[in-house]
């Protein structure tokens, strides 16, 4: 679970609380780095634009084989005299000037198609993430000043907000202007081409914040550097875990956050907006193997350990050592005294035999079928 407290805190514009709510069950939902990694990776991938090379680069010349004879390879070569390029071998992609191999084509398979509910998983696993305080501070977010993390804010406080400075005095009033102080300062020059690309700068990312009715508020936050805004129902993973890393700062809107109820429901109740859909549920409870293949309940079922010497300094051989192998097979003397009686009977069976056919002079089954091959 990410999160174990029932209740959550609901602040106002003045960073106080106003009151509390009951805490979603998506926000405990299992967190899959994976899933999200996976899912974030497949999402990025819809965003490109296609590209290629000319359909005839490297192949505007009348090059020709000089063919054999002249102690040169037999790679096309560019014609005429009086010039370097003259001579020069040109088409083949080992070529100065000559075509790519497998040259790109506009119709490639740009695009992935994901599974629903894997990628409702994953913004579940993103969401689960981003109200746990350690995820979001591993991830960079400076919200040591915040109250408590996830952050809800009453929708009267922050819906009405029309001006751009009323929301930096909200995000200060609640702790989160140093997240927006780290995002404004770590604006700096692309490294590589992309700066001649249009995109000459880069920054980090700062709080994310989700209300439920689109209204004033979007023009009041969307000019603060880092800050994104997202409806509560079209909660994007790309926004949610950039770069496929968990633990966004969100600030939450009231009435978006009690709506998350309703539109994941829970592991046992259905959603109210997704059609079937229930929350996903951890395989394991507790993830710690160890601690449980050492605590007192699981260690008191196993079997005592050995009491003869040297067993436990080291593993013996199971199919070697009739000790080890019996400590865990309980059946094993019987069935090898089982194996030695019928082999004492089947030798008795054979002396008997043998003592017959010599009495009356009758020859054994190898010279018998010998015989038979010479009649």
């Amino acid at each position: 679970m990410s999160a174990a407290r029932p209740l959550v805190q609901v602040f106002g514009a003045d960073g106080k609380s106003t009151s509390q709510i009951s805490i979603p069950s998506v926000l405990l939902g299992p967190i899959r780095p994976d899933v999200v990694q996976f899912v974030h990776t497949n999402m990025n991938k819809n965003a490109r634009q296609p590209y290629a090379v000319a359909w005839n680069a490297g192949e505007q010349t009348s090059a020709e084989s000089w063919g054999t004879g002249r102690a040169v390879a037999r790679i096309p070569r560019v014609p005429g005299g009086g010039t370097h390029r003259s001579g020069q071998a040109a088409f083949g992609n080992m070529c100065r000037g000559g075509r790519m191999f497998a040259p790109s084509k506009t119709w490639r398979r740009w695009h992935r198609k994901i599974n629903v509910n894997q990628r409702r998983f994953a913004v579940v696993s993103a969401l689960a993430a981003s109200a746990v305080p350690a995820l979001v501070m591993a991830r960079g977010h400076q919200i040591d000043a915040v109250p408590e993390v996830p952050l809800v804010v009453a929708t009267s406080a922050i819906q009405t907000l029309t001006k751009t400075k009323e929301a930096v005095a909200l995000l200060s009033a609640l702790g989160a202007d140093a997240d927006v102080d780290r995002v404004a300062n770590s604006k700096r020059l692309r490294p590589g081409k992309g700066k001649a690309r249009g995109r000459r700068y880069v920054q980090k990312l700062g709080p994310l914040v989700v209300f439920n009715e689109r209204g004033p508020l979007t023009r009041a936050f969307r000019n603060i550097p880092g800050v994104d805004l997202v409806s509560v129902t079209r909660l994007n993973l790309l926004k949610l875990a950039p770069g496929g890393h968990l633990g966004r700062f969100v600030v939450w809107t009231q009435d978006a956050f009690e709506r998350l109820e309703s539109l994941y429901g829970s592991t046992t109740v259905a959603s109210k907006e997704k059609t079937d859909y229930h929350l996903p549920h951890n395989v394991v409870t507790n993830s710690d193997l160890s601690r449980i293949i050492n605590s007192s309940e699981v260690q008191s079922a196993l079997r005592p350990k050995s009491s003869k010497p040297g067993l436990q300094r080291r593993k013996k051989n199971a199919l070697k050592n009739l000790f080890v192998r019996q400590q865990l097979d309980p059946y094993t003397v019987q069935r090898r005294r089982l194996s030695l009686r019928l082999e004492k009977t089947a030798a008795q069976r054979h002396k008997v035999v043998a003592a017959q056919r010599k009495k009356h002079k009758l020859p054994s089954t190898t010279k018998f079928i010998q015989i038979m091959k010479e009649l």
